[in-house]
């Protein structure tokens, strides 16, 4: 797919860390000669020289003209929710997204997007500690407390601090695909996907220990037998234990529900699967778990908000693309 660009604001007093997370996320981290992803612009958000929370000096590229013709816009936090962001800022975000461009709130930033009216009658999420403020301000906002992120195709918010990087990621994936993600995720030493509710997929991956107990050992061979059928009832008897110590454990594990995390396994290796191979679709839903087309279409349908074929038509065939271009064989 085409680079994209993206547009950072930047502002007085902004946290160096939420700044760098888009910046490190969307160039920061290609090996050399590797083809680029996203073109960044670092943009001022009000005039004079910018020093951050922890007062490193900031020199931006651009002013609010960066916003414009820019297909991504990211709002890395807000330095005080007390404080009306300037007007010039909301109407710089509002004129590009009404000119196309996907706007993204990161923690605290959701408050500037929903100052820009950006977010009325649409879900949204922020910092759990601010997100029952964020509530009674914008009434119209339907608050997601308990994800990580919302994408709401045009408008995505985030979580707070660290939640950034999954939200980043998550745009990553969308225009670049599973594996250009992953490796990214790699390089920072993250997990490449976290539980984040149920509007946007998350692969959830299991939590290592120093010593991996037999309880992980025995999901590391499930996620290696997804093509077998898998209930919650057949999978305590793998484990010898009862249903609802599974349970527990299993959420204790994953963070999630035993249908949930064997959704997501599924959903990523298929992904994979049509992003690597020329394997029939019907083919890969076997090898998935899907048990069908119809099934492993649907849940691309409700869950990634694409299909099978114009996933892979999207993401085929990338890894040799990218080694032609660095002039590998």
């Amino acid at each position: 797919m085409a680079v994209k660009t993206v547009a950072v604001v930047a502002f007085d007093k902004i946290s160096s860390f939420q700044l760098s997370v888009p910046c490190y996320v969307f160039t920061g981290l290609r090996s050399p000669g590797e083809p680029p992803y996203f073109t960044l612009r670092i943009c001022a958000a009000e005039e004079g020289p910018l020093t951050s929370s922890d007062r490193f000096g900031i020199v931006p590229d651009y002013g609010l003209e960066g916003l414009a013709a820019s297909d991504i816009v990211v709002v890395p936090t807000w330095r005080d929710t007390d404080e009306a962001p300037p007007e010039a800022l909301l109407e710089a975000l509002r004129s590009a997204h009404r000119h196309g461009a996907v706007v993204i709130g990161l923690c605290l930033g959701t408050y500037v997007l929903a100052a820009a009216g950006l977010l009325e009658n649409r879900p949204a999420t922020t910092h759990w500690g601010w997100a029952e403020d964020l509530a009674r301000r914008f009434p119209s906002i339907e608050v997601r407390p308990d994800v990580l992120y919302v994408d709401d195709g045009d408008i995505v918010t985030s979580a707070g601090v660290a939640a950034g990087i999954d939200c980043c990621l998550h745009i990553v994936r969308r225009y670049h695909g599973a594996e250009v993600a992953t490796r990214i995720a790699r390089r920072m030493v993250v997990p490449p996907h976290r539980q984040g509710g149920q509007s946007q997929y998350v692969e959830l991956a299991l939590r290592k220990s120093e010593a991996p107990d037999k309880f992980t050992q025995t999901m590391e061979w499930v996620q290696a037998n997804l093509d077998q059928p898998h209930s919650i009832g057949s999978l305590a008897e793998l484990f010898m234990m009862s249903r609802r110590t599974f349970t527990r454990r299993m959420r204790q594990v994953t963070g999630t529900t035993v249908g949930a995390w064997l959704l997501n396994q599924r959903l990523t290796l298929a992904q994979r699967l049509l992003e690597t191979g020329d394997a029939p679709i019907a083919q890969i839903a076997e090898q998935a778990g899907f048990g069908s087309e119809v099934s492993l279409r649907h849940h691309f349908r409700m869950v990634l908000r694409t299909t099978p074929s114009r996933y892979r038509n999207e993401f085929s065939g990338r890894e040799s693309k990218e080694r032609k271009a660095r002039g590998g064989s």
